[in-house]
């Protein structure tokens, strides 16, 4: 297994944990005197930055492999399900608004396997590359909001998870269309 693989497979494990730290009542709010939502961001963010590095060292190295191309798309929707699904049961994120984005992941999924079985590759988009910002941003923000009582960040998260809503459904658009131009 090759370096970036092994960053994706990291994200993947990430995912569980991220859940625990995120849904767990602990003593005191801490773990190991840490408060609990920071770990939980540092969690998700190093999750997040794996993302990013396993596709630029696979890139670089000329490591890509069908593995990678299989995993990577997989471990970012477990991460981005986990973490909006666990902000819906912490009252931090609409859950009509969770389903506008992970219905869209999974429509853009749907397409892209359509696409591939008939050896036609759908690239990722500069809106879908731009989703996933706003959704990693969304989601440290609410976070940090959560533990910290800060209304700041409460407000610039919410102003993130819409902007991730809106780009979701702008890319679900072009996808779509660019799903019907190449079939």
């Amino acid at each position: 297994m090759n370096l970036p693989n092994a960053l994706t497979l990291g994200r993947m494990v990430l995912v569980p944990l991220l859940v625990v730290v995120l849904l767990t009542k602990f003593e005191g709010h801490s773990i190991l005197g840490v408060r609990k939502e920071l770990v939980a961001a540092a969690i998700f963010g190093l999750a997040s930055f794996t993302d990013w590095l396993d596709v630029s060292l696979a890139r670089r190295r000329k490591q890509i492999t069908a593995l990678g191309q299989l995993m990577d798309p997989l471990a970012d929707k477990l991460l981005i399900t986990a973490a909006l699904v666990s902000l819906i049961q912490m009252d931090l994120a609409p859950a009509w608004m969770v389903a506008v984005i992970l219905g869209r992941e999974f429509l853009v999924t749907v397409l892209r396997s359509i696409a591939h079985t008939r050896g036609v590759v759908i690239a990722a988009s500069p809106l879908g590359k731009f989703k996933m910002a706003s959704q990693v941003i969304a989601v440290l923000l609410l976070i940090l909001a959560h533990g910290y009582q800060v209304n700041g960040f409460f407000l610039l998260g919410r102003i993130a998870l819409w902007v991730a809503v809106l780009t979701a459904i702008g890319s679900a658009v072009d996808y779509y269309r660019r799903f019907n131009h190449v079939l």
